[in-house]
């Protein structure tokens, strides 16, 4: 192959991910990786959870979490617990875990008793008695066993998104990837359309074969420079604002991210190390940005305090092609499904991969384009179906906003296909399968988000199961989750080990 340059617009946390995983991956190719990013233009910097995959990205690169984790005041993840998104009884919480191989002990429990409640018997169907992670995070445990702990654990992390992408951007010198501070006022175009060259403010042109859209929700070169249309998820995710205030630290750190459900919206509540990170989420039909503010702040203790508020507008959708040209977006220039899931680095680690893989298999050409553009509008489309179905299951009716979400019928045909399965009794996991939407969430995660909700028969229509439908001695389940967590380290003193070790 030829010599190639590829300009990477933008840096961050997606820039830095990006240039770091072509350079390694590309190392030994004649590749030449350059970013592009003006140090006056700051970053949207929220997006502070993970999912697991992450750590097989820092794993890839070689950065040790004894390195990565004390630099970006990160913590251990092992999942969700959503509060106060259902009103049913019994069910104002659960946990959604990431799954670890003991689960397989527990998990089949869980699919089995969620399918015999839904006959309408009379057995534990809440998903926080099945897991490990559930556990783990109710002991404020990390996701860390002893040595000798014979089974896999997948967990993911809180962390400073801006001290992330600082780390990433060291790391990517050491792979020769160049960095040029500059901002970008113009962008020059062959005569077939493609992208030429970025223009700097002092007149610079930095040419490229292949440019890579990092630039966030103003998409410079795939939507504004090529023209590539965007897809509004606007009918089913209503959310398109966040208002972000950081508290203190307190004296446990938790191992989990919460999420708890306010009038028009949604808090998250993400742990490190230094400070929480607390945002409100929420839709602007129903109430405006000081409305917000003020249920955030009364919500932490803070209606007199001085501590400044960040408002966010939140632009949620896909571009219609996630490769137009020679550019490829990446990052919020590509799309953005609100961060209930923490999905936003996992679709830019996932998209790049998909680019180095098509255009390698491609001989470094755009001969698979097609296929990168279809295998990340399906990845947006299922992750953005996984994300309306907890809106669409609340029964929340205290305001117009959870009404709204409850009775909105603005849903894809797969989503509609696993609902009407769930309520129907039938097996959830074989629709999956059937409709090969797995791959995105397992059904495990379905199994936890519905059963969570309570979505069963109400309680005074459950009958008395006979010796098969309580065939798992839930007694038996917990015991062999308790006995799993007595291996897992203390969540705080782990992390203060590291930046022990750090500073020696």
């Amino acid at each position: 192959m030829k010599n190639q340059k590829i300009v990477i617009l933008g840096g961050g946390t997606a820039g830095w991910m990006a240039a770091n995983m072509m350079a390694k991956s590309w190392a030994d190719k004649a590749i030449e990786i350059t970013v592009v990013e003006s140090s006056s233009i700051g970053t949207i910097g929220v997006g502070e959870g993970s999912t697991p995959q992450f750590k097989g990205f820092m794993d890839y690169l070689g950065i040790s979490e004894a390195e990565w984790m004390p630099a970006c005041n990160a913590t251990y993840k092992n999942g969700i617990r959503f509060i106060d998104w259902s009103t049913k009884p019994g069910f104002s919480s659960y946990f959604h875990p990431f799954p670890a191989q003991p689960d397989d002990y527990s998990a089949p429990a869980f699919f089995h008793n969620s399918f015999v409640r839904r006959k309408a018997i009379d057995v534990e169907g809440h998903p926080d008695h099945f897991f490990l992670a559930t556990h783990l995070a109710d002991l404020n445990k990390s996701p860390i066993a002893a040595e000798s702990f014979p089974f896999e654990i997948n967990y993911g992390y809180h962390f400073d998104s801006a001290l992330l992408g600082q780390l990433l951007a060291r790391k990517a010198a050491e792979f020769n990837v160049k960095h040029i501070d500059a901002t970008i006022t113009d962008v020059r175009k062959h005569l077939d359309g493609d992208i030429a060259a970025l223009i700097t403010s002092d007149g610079t042109e930095v040419a490229g074969d292949i440019f890579i859209d990092c630039s966030g929700f103003k998409s410079l070169l795939l939507q504004h420079t090529l023209g590539v249309g965007f897809e509004s998820f606007e009918s089913n995710l209503f959310n398109d604002a966040a208002v972000v205030i950081p508290t203190k630290q307190l004296d446990t750190i938790r191992s989990e991210t919460q999420s708890v459900a306010r009038q028009f919206g949604w808090s998250w509540h993400i742990p490190l190390t230094n400070r929480i990170g607390n945002g409100y989420v929420y839709s602007q039909r129903y109430c405006d940005a000081d409305q917000a503010e003020t249920e955030l702040r009364a919500a932490l203790g803070l209606l007199d305090s001085e501590v400044e508020a960040r408002h966010i507008k939140m632009k949620v959708g896909q571009v219609k092609a996630h490769w137009s040209k020679n550019c490829i977006a990446i990052g919020l220039s590509q799309g953005f499904i609100e961060p209930l899931e923490a999905t936003a680095l996992h679709i830019v680690q996932e998209t790049v991969q998909s680019f180095i893989e098509c255009y390698q298999d491609a001989d470094f050409t755009d001969g698979n384009r097609d296929k990168h553009n279809r295998a990340l509008s399906e990845r947006y489309q299922a992750i953005r179906d996984y994300i309306v179905a907890h809106y669409r299951v609340n029964s929340r009716t205290d305001t117009n906003y959870w009404l709204d979400n409850a009775n909105n019928n603005h849903l894809s045909r797969s989503l509609y296909q696993i609902l009407q399965t769930w309520v129907s009794g039938n097996n959830l996991s074989d629709e999956l399968v059937r409709q090969n939407v797995e791959q995105y969430y397992p059904s495990v995660s379905w199994h936890c988000l519905l059963a969570g909700y309570g979505i069963y028969p109400e309680q005074a229509q459950l009958k008395s199961g006979n010796a098969l439908a309580n065939q798992h001695n839930i007694e038996k389940v917990n015991d062999f989750i308790r006995r799993c967590g007595l291996n897992f380290k203390d969540h705080r003193m782990e992390l203060e080990s590291f930046v022990a070790n750090v500073h020696k």
